[in-house]
């Protein structure tokens, strides 16, 4: 399998390019519009043609690349079916792979951060999205999310899986790439080291964390696979500017 874990820096965001080298199809999961010309410059240099965008869940800290790549390259959208995006081409499922060339995703279903929130385990990696990150996880305080459901995802889905899983999440703020299950279970601050539901709670209520910058217009943009909204303040405008360039990691 060809890998390459992408970053965009506006919203510390990791976009995975997953390539099959037989068929050179690939698929990028959370792709970023402001960095989509840097992902089709890689997906040429590496002589991959793009079958499918795969979405974790419904950004609300910017807007997918999704739509805008379907227009430029002809590939699919697939999405999370519990979403019931009417953009999407493939609805994805718990139970069901998601194939494509000889890569086969399996999608699991971990609510909490949002209610239609997915992880996707690929043999050895499992790529998280904002449910599990390196040492934390997504917030719970908007778009349906639910610190109970949070903690069932973890710990009884992705906890599940074997130590030596590694974990690739959506984003990373301190410029860390990559995890394990293992080092999850032993250390993260939020979940780890056998955390209660209660503590669990205790400290997601405790987190007083901002109103998200974005997210009034990348919600709903995002529900739309990835529409920039045409009223967009200026100070905002970064948001949906395309980048030729952005950090790789």
């Amino acid at each position: 399998m060809i890998f390459k874990q992408l970053f965009e820096p506006l919203s510390s965001t990791y976009t995975y390019l997953l390539g099959d080298p037989q068929t050179g199809q690939a698929i990028l999961i959370d792709p970023v519009i402001v960095s989509m010309e840097r992902d089709l410059g890689v997906l040429h240099e590496l002589g991959l043609t793009l079958a499918y965008t795969l979405d974790t869940h419904i950004h609300a800290d910017h807007i997918t690349a999704a739509l805008a790549l379907r227009n430029a390259t002809g590939s699919k959208i697939a999405a999370p079916a519990f979403d019931c995006l009417p953009c999407a081409d493939v609805a994805i499922e718990e139970g069901r792979p998601f194939e494509v060339g000889g890569l086969s995703l399996q999608p699991m279903h971990t609510p909490g951060h949002t209610d239609g929130h997915f992880s996707y385990l690929l043999g050895e990696r499992v790529f998280t999205g904002d449910a599990l990150l390196i040492d934390g996880c997504g917030r719970t305080d908007f778009q349906n999310g639910d610190a109970d459901a949070l903690y069932r995802s973890v710990t009884e889905k992705l906890f599940a899986l074997p130590d030596e899983t590694l974990v690739y999440p959506a984003h990373d703020y301190q410029q860390r790439h990559v995890s394990s299950i293992a080092q999850e279970k032993q250390r993260n601050a939020r979940l780890g080291a056998g955390k209660t539901l209660e503590a669990f709670r205790s400290i997601m209520e405790g987190l007083a964390l901002p109103y998200p910058t974005f997210i009034d217009y990348a919600v709903p943009g995002n529900r739309a696979c990835g529409v920039c909204p045409e009223d967009l303040p200026e100070r905002l405008a970064q948001y949906c500017r395309h980048m030729g360039v952005s950090l790789q990691g």
